[in-house]
């Protein structure tokens, strides 16, 4: 069945039915004390309406029954993830325990199994029903545990069946691609109500039926359509809702690391620690919307690339989320009480936190990555997509000899002695001599080893050059993440002003920046040098200090003055002290000193 423009009314049926039908949901919801109220553990901050799942639900069997063609599988997937739906309701009626929850998703997974749709990775169907199991139980799971912000869950599925139909497309799958759109707009007349700030909440209904209907969909796009080879197969349907995957991931191990229980609520997704670095709601939820975005392009061009341009994308992508998860896990979400006691507890989760907080594995692993990634991309740039070519062979064969070369070089030139918060000028001179030294010789192995036969030297010249960028990218990730994810300067604490901008200043507000329990938020520099005036440190804007003191009070709404500089002379700080005196402002001054215990 080819597209025509008669589908779109399909896809506006069930958005409009969905506009419809929330706010009558939301009405009966109220009515009948189906309402979530605020805890400690939870997001929400007011009484907020339940079961908009209902209305989800209702939107696409309506569509579904009155506008898509029906297909076998396409019952399969309306009847499992209905009978998914009435599981969830009944848990947002009765609040049933997991295990029963459990059972229901399993008991809907056997239904889509038995009916002929599960993952082909395996050539054993035992392992491939065992797969499918766990992948229908996880996608619902992940799902609903991403259900943690205003929109979130609603909008990331949206992105997900929208690039899913695309996959339908273009495997030849039109009436599923249908399904998949009409699934789509019953979503986005849901999050007219569901964006920030809420006025419904889905409910377990409606994120147990959302999770199974894209799980048991990715089965269809798997298992019908033109012949296709064994990567798409494996990673359409992962890369398509990587981002349930990811949070739900990061946020089992963290808890387990923590000694949480893994099924027990709390403000530690991804979201909330996007938040507590200073984000609003909102531009949490749309970061997070962009990457579900890039990993479903990435699902479309794995369909239509060769092999290892497919295999370095998803490299590339994976290595980009896990330097992100890395620095977010470094965001304080549990009482330090509550982790002490289990680290206590749990001495096995102490040695893990303890070694991730050194990384020094994780950075050897991904270093593996990167060199990977670099040659790749010095061969891919010189002979373009190397699948079968000589150019493949020979990459393959040499590969290894680089990578102990390289690592070997890395770990006596010192790569692995800094720590990356603090990574400076200094540290990237070491990765260059390192990266220098390591082409040298992998240059030198590879004419031992194989003669240099067939071999091009601008190969080496562009990998060192990559190597470079990929090493010292991977190290300043963090502080590039530091100014993509600001800890936030508004809110609580006191409005400071830093008189002074020299290297004491950007010292003092390093100092600010990294404790909080000064609870001072810097709002820019004063200093009495005209030539820095209007100049920007740290993203904070210096004023001019000759006569601009009040003026500049008043309108940054200070509440402090930090001097940075002890070299002032006392006639100015007489001054300063009048001057902000006049306004009731403090005046404090930075003083570092080094203290002899020896003597006391």
């Amino acid at each position: 069945m080819p597209f025509s423009s008669l589908n779109l009314l399909a896809v506006a049926a069930s958005s409009g039915l969905a506009l419809t039908l929330t706010p009558i949901v939301r009405i009966l919801a109220r009515r009948i004390g189906m309402v979530a109220t605020p805890k400690t553990d939870r997001w929400h901050k007011k009484p907020t309406a339940m079961l908009g799942g209902v209305a989800i639900w209702l939107s696409v069997i309506i569509s579904y029954l009155a506008f898509v063609p029906h297909s076998p599988y396409g019952w399969v997937v309306i009847g499992a993830s209905t009978f998914l739906f009435l599981v969830g309701l009944v848990d947002d009626i009765l609040h049933t325990k997991p295990y029963q929850k459990l059972i229901g998703q399993v008991m809907g997974s056997a239904f889509v199994i038995y009916y002929g749709l599960s993952l082909p990775w395996t050539s054993s169907s035992s392992v491939n029903m065992v797969l499918t199991i766990f992948w229908l139980i996880g996608i619902t799971n992940a799902v609903n545990l991403m259900d943690n912000m205003d929109g979130l869950a609603a909008g990331i599925a949206v992105i997900g069946s929208g690039f899913l139909a695309l996959s339908f497309v273009s495997t030849g799958q039109f009436t599923e691609a249908l399904m998949l759109l009409t699934f789509a707009g019953a979503l986005l007349g849901f999050l007219v109500y569901n964006s920030n700030p809420a006025s419904i909440f889905m409910g377990d209904c409606g994120s147990m039926f959302i999770g199974f209907f894209l799980a048991s969909a990715a089965l269809v796009n798997v298992s019908g359509g033109r012949s296709r080879s064994l990567l798409p197969v494996l990673a359409v349907p992962i890369l398509v809702l990587f981002i349930p995957i990811f949070d739900t991931t990061f946020v089992t191990i963290l808890r387990k690391l923590s000694g949480r229980a893994a099924s027990q609520g709390g403000r530690d997704h991804t979201s909330h620690r996007l938040v507590a670095l200073g984000m609003s709601e909102s531009h949490a939820v749309r970061m997070l919307y962009g990457f579900a975005a890039l990993s479903g392009v990435l699902a479309l061009l794995v369909q239509r690339v060769k092999l290892d341009v497919s295999l370095a994308a998803i490299a590339g992508f994976t290595v980009l989320l896990t330097l992100l998860g890395v620095y977010l896990a470094g965001v304080k979400v549990y009482d330090e009480a509550e982790q002490g006691l289990a680290f206590r507890d749990n001495s096995p989760y102490a040695f893990l936190v303890d070694l991730s907080y050194k990384r020094r594995i994780f950075e050897v692993l991904l270093d593996v990555i990167l060199i990977l990634l670099a040659y790749w991309c010095a061969y891919a740039v010189k002979f373009g997509a190397l699948s079968g070519s000589t150019a493949w062979k020979l990459f393959l064969r040499t590969l290894p000899v680089l990578v102990f070369v390289k690592m070997a070089t890395f770990l006596v030139m010192g790569v692995y002695r800094g720590i990356w918060r603090y990574t400076s000028l200094d540290d990237l001179i070491v990765f260059a001599r390192a990266v220098f030294l390591s082409s040298v010789l992998s240059v030198l192995a590879v004419l031992f080893a194989f003669r240099f036969e067939g071999f091009s030297r601008t190969i080496f010249i562009i990998d060192g050059m990559l190597m470079f960028m990929f090493l010292a990218g991977s190290r300043m990730a963090f502080r590039l993440f530091r100014q993509v994810l600001p800890v936030a300067r508004s809110g609580e604490g006191r409005r400071v002003l830093i008189y002074g901008a020299g290297d004491a200043g950007e010292l003092l507000l390093r100092e600010l920046i990294n404790n909080r329990a000064l609870k001072y938020l810097p709002v820019g520099f004063l200093d009495d040098d005209p030539a820095k005036s209007g100049k920007v440190i740290h993203g904070l804007k210096v004023f001019g200090g000759n006569g601009d003191l009040n003026l500049v009070c008043r309108q940054q709404e200070v509440d402090e003055v930090l001097i940075s500089s002890s070299r002032m002379s006392e006639e100015r700080l007489q001054e300063i002290l009048a001057s902000c005196g006049a306004q009731d402002i403090a005046v404090k001054r930075m003083r570092i000193t080094i203290e002899d215990l020896t003597r006391q």
